[in-house]
């Protein structure tokens, strides 16, 4: 993958090594969530990096539309993909998808709950 970036012309950066590092690593569905990862790594990541990383990804045919990685809308990824909490002091807290449910799972696990099994599926109540 780096050869063919290279190929492009493109240098590969911090930053863009961290994107590619974080898509390899994780089943990400979108920008939004390759970001949030991303910027936890190194926070002069931007939005429009991690965006101009994957299109030039899929132009390369690294990623596409069949893949685990699926473009979604913004609105549509924070409803699917995230988890906002806010605690007591007003503090907001935005989980990915795969972190709350490793979350749920350690927590499952320390109230004895789940003994080595693991989550297959969530439902949440209305």
């Amino acid at each position: 993958m780096i050869k063919k970036l290279k190929q492009q012309g493109l240098r590969i950066t911090k930053q863009r090594r961290i994107i590619l590092d974080v898509i390899l690593q994780n089943e990400c569905s979108c920008c939004k969530e390759v970001y949030l990862q991303a910027s936890k790594l190194d926070q002069r990541i931007g939005m429009a990096t991690v965006y101009r990383m994957v299109n030039t990804l899929k132009e390369i045919g690294e990623i596409n539309q069949d893949s685990a990685y699926r473009m979604k809308s913004c609105e549509e990824c924070i409803r699917q993909t995230s988890c906002k909490i806010e605690l007591d002091d007003h503090t907001v807290i935005e989980l990915s998808e795969n972190h709350w449910k490793q979350i749920v799972q350690v927590g499952l696990a320390m109230c004895g709950y789940t003994k080595d099994k693991k989550i297959k599926k969530i439902e949440l109540g209305e």
